[in-house]
This record gives structure tokens, sequence and C-alpha cells, in this order.
């Protein structure tokens, strides 16, 4: 108990003191005595060595219990699930319906919504961005934090928007802590945006990514070099379907550009290459 003649400015500051404490969460004391924290701590007593002694000559060794194996699963009936789905599929609403109801994939049961597309389904450019990020998953729509704001700029500069571009990912679903998605879920994937891309019927694919670029130019090589060079997308080499081919180009990601600012004058170049392209084809 404090003394009663301390006064009354003291009693202030001591309640202001304990108010402080509370507000910082220390509501409880444990023990009645101070401790010095700063003072020397004696060194503890050494422990009997619990080292295994070496095994004598001859004698038999225990059999260490060996570490359970991963269960390998087999994917490829899941890749043919989707495949059947995105085939049956006759328009987007049915393919969004398809994929919903697919359960092949393990991204779906940890994602919070399926990112099926945006923009306008009878554009003639349509991009194609490798997964959806936090904003993404919570919205239900591609591109729409960070990233989707300084796509939005990018497309402005060549006077395009989301009203008159169709955008959408190869991966529905967000990988979680937007880690790479495994090769086996991209091809679980991959029967579903390339039908996608099918409906939609553009004349010009625009990739977005690198993830987006390997898969569906079907090479290993990275995005800085697949970056700025037009190619012709055949769906039908990545095993879609026949008869649909287009020219393409991959762009670096905006996520990436916000990481890397500098690399902006690439986007710059590529998005010229993109209206040349578009004025070539009279869209």
């Amino acid at each position: 108990m404090h003394d009663l003649s301390t006064s009354a400015d003291e009693h202030t500051q001591l309640a202001d003191l304990l108010r402080w404490f509370v507000e910082a969460g220390a509501d409880e004391a444990i023990g009645d005595e101070p401790i010095d924290r700063l003072a020397a701590v004696p060194e503890p007593e050494p422990r009997a060595s619990n080292a295994a002694k070496p095994p004598l000559p001859g004698a038999k060794q225990p059999l260490r219990p060996q570490a359970p194996q991963a269960e390998l699963v087999d994917d490829k009936a899941a890749i043919d699930d989707a495949r059947a789905l995105a085939a049956a599929a006759s328009n987007l609403d049915e393919l969004r319906a398809a994929m919903a109801g697919f359960t092949g994939c393990p991204l779906k049961a940890t994602a919070k919504n399926l990112v099926f597309a945006d923009g306008n389904p009878q554009a003639k450019i349509m991009l194609v961005g490798e997964a959806p990020g936090r904003d993404e998953d919570i919205q239900g729509l591609p591109f729409v934090g960070r990233s989707g704001q300084l796509l939005d700029r990018m497309l402005a500069s060549i006077g395009l928007s989301r009203e008159t571009v169709y955008i959408s990912n190869v991966l529905p679903w967000r990988p979680p802590g937007n880690r790479t998605p495994t090769p086996a879920e991209t091809a679980m994937c991959l029967p579903f945006i390339l039908r996608h891309i099918e409906l939609v019927g553009p004349k010009v694919l625009v990739c977005i990514g690198g993830v987006s670029a390997k898969e569906l130019f079907g090479t290993k090589t990275g995005i800085t070099r697949l970056r700025g060079q037009w190619k012709d997308f055949d769906p039908e080499a990545i095993g879609g379907p026949a008869g649909h081919t287009m020219p393409a180009i991959a762009m670096l990601h905006p996520a990436y550009l916000l990481r890397q600012p500098a690399q902006k004058r690439l986007a710059w170049r590529d998005l010229l290459s993109l209206k040349d392209k578009m004025a070539e084809l009279g869209l």
C-alpha cells in the first residue's frame, strides 16, 4: 500500500503510469519482488551428455523408422475432367459454371472466389494474366489491385480501356500467398483458358506475365526474352482446339513493373507495338 502522505500530484502520476501499463497490456503482476533482468545470470550446471555411444563391433544396428512417403496424386484424371468440362461449354456462362463446379484443382479449396473475367466479351483484344492476387481473390475480378490500376493506365496510354478489351487469367483461383503455381495446377486450368479464348474469339492475344506467356506459347523461355515478340498463337499446339490461331504478344506483368519501375520503358515499347498491330489489322 502506498504511503498515505503521498501528495495528490504523485497519486495522479502513479495513476497515469498504471493506466499506461494497462493500455500497453501489462494488466497483471507476476511477482511480489522486482527482478533485475540485467543482473548476471549464473551459468547452468553441465548436464550429462546424451550423445549416442558408438556401437560395439559386430553389434546389430536398430532399424530407423522410415519417413512416410508423400502420397502420389495422379493429375491425369483431373486434367481429362477439365478438358471434358471445357469442351462441353458452348458459351461463357456455361464455361463459368463448369469451372465453378470443377473440383480437380486444389487451389479452389484455399481461394475465396473464382476469378473468371472482366471487360468486354465482344472485344477484339484479349489479355490473359497469370493468376489472381489477394485483391482479385476478394473481389472475384482480374487485375483490380495496384497492378490492375497500373494496367488500366497502360491501356489508356494507347487508347484502350476495360470497355474495349477482355481480361482473364490462366488460373482462376489464387495460389496461397501469391506463390508461383505448380505445373500440375496450370495443366489442370489450361483447358479452361483455351476454351475461354476460343469462345471469345479475339483478333489479338496479349499474354501478361511469365506464367501466361510460357503456358500459351508452349515454351520454357523466360518472360524477359519472350516479351515484345509477336508470335502465332496456335492452341492446337498446346493441346487445345484447332482452327483458331491469332497474333499474340507477351508483356511484362504490372506487378513486376511496380517492383522494377525502370522496366516500364520496355512495357511502353510493347504497348506501342500492340498499337501498331491494331492499326495493321484495322482494329
